[in-house]
């Protein structure tokens, strides 16, 4: 296991796959590197790709202190510098397109491209999920809970056909404790005042039935980072990477590749 060490002492665990120019990829809450087991290798063709276990997460530290998106960001700085990598691409989804809008707007001299996928600004200027979706993801019953998560995940006949294991649904190691603090370091998340900072060329990606983070979110960051464009995948919903695989990975790619032509 490889590990990078953060300025407070925090041991990162990190795993750098495939030849070419890094390409980071940060998951959502609660997750590990293992959320993009199903896609990284898509990128390989042109680039290495470089995943991590939050703090929380995996072999990285669970230390039951306050979490924020913006430490998350601090811990991808330290792992970056682990590797001498001055400067990379980031993908972040779900959560890890939060803490990717922290890299971009706090550390624009780290990031070359950035995509921001089934994500939003947070804060008061951000559509909330419905109360439905919230009562159905805080059912009593724990298999309820995983059933209605799944569905907000992927449509019902890719999972009629992909039984799984879902690596999309947390990962199964954390610590109460640090499920706490994921989850209070993403609700505290509010990129407003950020976003206009912004200055890397910027794609945001939406599964256009995404119901837990709504859809609606995307043209509200694309319009709040300079020059951004927008991609809505038809028929998707949260884990739009996954299930439309062979539309959303050479969507990125191709994006990726046209940013960084003069």
């Amino acid at each position: 296991m490889t590990y990078a060490v953060t300025p407070d002492g925090t041991r990162i665990a990190y795993q750098l796959r495939g030849q070419g120019a890094p390409l980071v990829l940060l998951a959502g809450q609660a997750n590990s590197h293992h959320w993009w087991d199903a896609v990284r290798a898509d990128f390989h063709p042109a680039r290495s790709t470089l995943t991590l276990d939050y703090r929380g997460t995996g072999d990285s530290d669970k230390p039951d202190t306050p979490y924020s998106t913006e430490l998350f960001a601090q811990d991808v700085i330290a792992v970056l510098d682990e590797l001498g990598v001055d400067r990379a691409d980031v993908y972040g989804t779900s959560m890890g397109g939060r803490v990717a809008q922290q890299i971009a707007a706090r550390h624009p001299h780290r990031i070359g491209a950035l995509v921001l996928g089934c994500t939003s600004l947070g804060g008061p200027h951000s559509v909330e999920r419905g109360n439905d979706v919230r009562r159905a993801l805080t059912r009593p019953q724990p298999e309820a809970a995983r059933q209605a998560l799944l569905e907000l995940m992927y449509t019902p006949r890719w999972l009629a056909s992909h039984p799984g294991p879902h690596h999309t649904l947390g990962d199964p190691r954390m610590p109460a404790h640090a499920r706490r603090r994921h989850l209070a370091a993403s609700n505290q998340h509010n990129a407003w005042d950020l976003l206009p900072d912004i200055s890397a060329p910027t794609l945001v990606v939406h599964g256009s039935d995404d119901l837990l983070t709504p859809t609606a979110n995307a043209p509200l960051l694309a319009d709040r980072i300079p020059d951004a464009r927008l991609h809505l995948v038809p028929d998707a919903r949260h884990a739009y990477f996954e299930e439309c695989r062979t539309h959303a990975s050479p969507l990125v790619l191709d994006f990726l590749t046209t940013a960084h032509k003069p």
